[in-house]
């Protein structure tokens, strides 16, 4: 049957990772994405992160599914273009810094004119409005006012990152909830609207109790390292071959099965370690104890026993063992895709799996222009000439050899 967003279309502008990551998420679940690059250079992440043959390892997930148009906006033929084109879809996704959209008459007021059931979904540092709604903004930023990076790493340490862009990301998944907020919206109303999300609100959304905790209970959370102080036994444990294991007990229930499986049974009835605010405050001394129980196993050796006690836990896993794990292979979290230079690609699988639609396999993404003659009609409507556009470089196809 396919996706369940069949039949939608996205135009996606704008470049990076928040807005791109957003697309590629529609994309997987079966809409028609129409991503506009600039002719001759494209979309930065292109050329980002790792590369192979002068290609990035990154842009077959990114752009997986996409359609690629190579167009100007700096154009005003090329804007022309875009305002036909709009006419044509469900949902306008970018990334500018606001106010752009507005100089150059793409803006949601202007579209919707002649589309009136058009959703436009932004993506910026600092949202629409605000007073610092006009200012550049990474995700970096936005996790660093979101709150999360005060609370990440070791407390005798400057705040720490995850080794992924993670305020993108969130901003991204954020902008994805937002678009099917908003046609559902449009499917009783028949009207569409705007999707604001900025980046440092989609990292604050996850912060949890944090300024409820500050403002009325006077505690400021701050960086505990691998733990959450008050939440034992939760913590990475060693093991005889040197991986590291995260096991999460600190439910009651769950840790009389930890104690039986260490063959310390007793441990569940101690004082210390009887109810999870004792085991909160003795954490380190329980730890220690675990510690040495599981330091006389190998990862699989621990992981096969925790798991037949019932104890949820799972090994700190690289790149290397999401690829190798029967797991991950047997729910297709690896993907293969082969890019234009006829490289096998893996990429991460799908999320999350439906049970009736059956989105097909993303084709990686494509290569600069490679479906601009997708604009021909809009062109056409706009009163412009295809081929002159192309003399102009105001729109231009794939290369042959890429």
């Amino acid at each position: 049957m396919g996706g369940p967003l069949n039949g939608v279309r996205v135009l996606e502008l704008g470049s990076f990772i928040a807005g791109p990551f957003a697309g590629q998420l529609l994309a997987d679940y079966g809409a028609e994405v129409i991503k506009v690059e600039t002719p001759g250079r494209g979309d930065a992440m292109r050329t980002w992160g790792h590369t192979h043959d002068g290609e990035s390892l990154w842009w077959p997930t990114i752009a997986r599914g996409k359609r690629s148009v190579a167009l100007d906006l700096h154009a005003a033929e090329g804007r022309a273009v875009l305002r036909e084109l709009a006419d044509e879809v469900d949902v306008v996704l970018e990334n500018f810094r606001p106010g752009l959209l507005e100089r150059w008459g793409l803006d949601h007021a202007t579209l919707s004119a002649t589309n009136p059931g058009l959703v436009m979904v932004h993506v910026s540092g600092y949202g629409q409005t605000g007073p610092r709604s006009g200012d550049a903004g990474f995700g970096s930023i936005g996790e660093a006012m979101g709150g999360i990076r005060h609370t990440t790493g070791d407390p005798d340490r400057a705040p720490a990152r995850a080794g992924v862009s993670l305020g993108d990301s969130l901003a991204g998944l954020f902008a994805v909830v937002g678009t099917l907020a908003a046609l559902h919206d449009r499917s009783r109303t028949g009207k569409g609207q705007e999707v604001d999300v900025a980046i440092y609100e989609a990292v604050a959304a996850l912060m949890e109790s944090t300024l409820a905790d500050h403002a009325l209970a006077g505690v400021t959370r701050g960086r505990s390292g691998s733990v959450l102080p008050g939440v034992a036994p939760s913590n990475v444990y060693p093991t005889a071959d040197g991986a590291g294991v995260i096991l999460a007990a600190n439910a009651d229930a769950v840790f009389a099965r930890l104690a039986k499986a260490m063959g310390r049974p007793e441990l569940a009835d101690d004082p210390r370690y009887a109810d999870h605010q004792a085991r909160g405050r003795n954490a380190a001394e329980l730890d220690a104890t675990i510690g040495e129980w599981t330091s006389a196993r190998t990862a699989p050796e621990l992981l096969e026993e925790l798991a037949g006690a019932g104890v949820p836990a799972g090994q700190i896993y690289t790149a290397a063992e999401m690829l190798e794990d029967e797991h991950y292979r047997a729910r297709d979290m690896v993907l293969h895709l082969t890019n234009a230079a006829g490289l096998d690609v893996p990429s991460i699988g799908l999320v999350p799996k439906f049970s009736r639609s059956r989105p097909d396999v993303p084709r990686p993404g494509p290569r600069l222009g490679a479906d601009t003659r997708l604009l021909a009609d809009a062109v056409r409507r706009a009163g412009l000439d295809y081929e002159a556009l192309a003399v102009a470089g105001t729109l231009a196809e794939a290369r042959e050899d890429r």
